[in-house]
């Protein structure tokens, strides 16, 4: 099926770069954006959102996870929605695209239709998920996992960095975490999800391409890991009867790297403080993130296995106690068939070269799989830097990605 209409490539352009104001400071480029969910920031972003969607013309509300959902009425109110979206959270100094593009993109795209005067059967909504990132509290996919029916209560019980319980950040931003349950969809409900982002590498730049389409994606398992030895003084204990949390650390990291390389996963370390953190004592105490990912559930089962087989025994080696704790626990996934098919059509319609890829990083699309058919498109990532304020992808390619979604949303919405 071939569609001409034509998205407005500087009106989406303006709308990233208006909405990158938010939570960044001058230059973006060497401070990023920094909006964790349910900050300050944050909120003031999603009031931005909420004024755009309204806006072009969507029905907006949010749900009691405080996922922001702009609906546009198919001739069919019976039939179930096609879902599309993404986040508008960052990490620290984050970037300007990541979960924005996806979010903004579809906006974009319904709003180019509407101005055609075009109908389809299925409604279309737009999704914006409620902390994708996890940055904050040290978990993410709130919003997707409460609409998937996935969110467990004792997430209200995490505290961020400043002490505050998720609980209580909730009913700051005035919702309600006893309702979360509420915002839980039936599978009835939703026809399909597709979600544009980042591709966050470089497999598409080094191929020349502007966009992919994804075919599995990797299911990311965090740990927080603390270790426990003795802070002793520096100069007055041997070094054969230490039992330094630092030294063992620095053992298990290593080790995670040659772990990661055998299974042909990823393991990173990426968060770590010692205590007490004296020059002239021994670290009595050590804390490290953990963040291992594969496409195989269960070859990320065995790297899993053996990260806790390599604690074990870099403790032992060194007199030290340790606790593992489960943070983030996603399934790998694998796109829809047949909305890959639906993808490579648009493409071709559009004379758009692509290609297939995997994707090594955790989208809320991980998620929504649970519930119903999935896709995903990547737009190529300058240098692919990600979560990070150099993050870059230029307009063409941000308008290029938007024209494939809002073919693909024609598609799944007509029939």
């Amino acid at each position: 099926m071939v569609v001409a209409y034509r998205i407005d490539q500087q009106r989406l352009w303006d709308s990233l770069m208006k909405l990158a104001e938010i939570g960044s400071s001058s230059p973006i480029d060497q401070e990023g954006i920094t909006r964790l969910s349910l900050t300050k920031s944050d909120l003031q972003a999603r009031g931005a959102l909420v004024d755009l969607m309204e806006e072009v013309g969507l029905d907006v509300r949010i749900d009691t996870v405080g996922n922001i959902i702009g609906r546009w009425e198919g001739t069919d109110s019976t039939a179930p929605a096609v879902l599309t979206g993404s986040h508008i959270d960052t990490v620290q100094q984050g970037g300007i695209f990541d979960g924005a593009l996806g979010v903004l993109g579809a906006i974009e795209a319904i709003r180019t239709l509407m101005e055609a005067g075009v109908q389809l059967k299925h409604s279309i909504e737009v999704v914006s998920f409620l902390d994708e990132e996890g940055t904050r509290f040290g978990t993410g996919y709130i919003g997707s996992k409460a609409m998937a029916g996935e969110l467990k209560e004792n997430v209200f019980d995490l505290i961020d960095d400043d002490g505050i319980t998720y609980r209580e950040a909730f009913l700051q931003a005035n919702l309600d975490p006893a309702l979360y349950k509420d915002a839980t969809r039936n599978k009835g409900e939703i026809k399909a999800y597709i979600e544009m982002h980042i591709e966050q590498g470089k497999v598409l730049e080094e191929q020349g391409l502007s966009v992919g389409i994804v075919t599995d994606i990797q299911g990311p398992l965090w740990l927080d890991i603390t270790i426990t030895g003795s802070a002793d003084h520096a100069g007055a204990t041997p070094m054969n009867m230490r039992k330094d949390a630092s030294l063992t650390m620095a053992e298990i990291i290593l080790n995670i790297e040659t772990i990661a390389k055998k299974y042909d996963g990823v393991g990173t370390v990426g968060k770590m403080t010692i205590e007490p953190g004296g020059v002239n004592i021994i670290p009595g105490k050590a804390s490290f993130s953990v963040d291992l990912r594969h496409v195989d559930k269960v070859k990320r089962a065995e790297m899993v296995d053996a990260v806790y087989e390599s604690v074990e025994r870099a403790c032992q080696k060194r007199n030290a106690q340790y606790l593992i704790d489960i943070k983030k626990d996603v399934d790998p996934t694998s796109c829809s068939e047949e909305i890959i098919q639906v993808l490579e059509g648009a493409c071709q319609d559009l004379t758009i070269p692509t290609m297939k890829l995997q994707c090594g990083a955790g989208h809320d699309s991980l998620i929504m799989s649970k519930m119903t058919k999935m896709g995903m498109i990547f737009i190529r990532s300058k240098d692919g830097i990600s979560h990070n304020p150099k993050e870059w992808s230029s307009k063409e390619d941000c308008a290029t990605g938007t024209q494939v979604l809002l073919n693909t949303l024609v598609q799944l919405a007509s029939k």
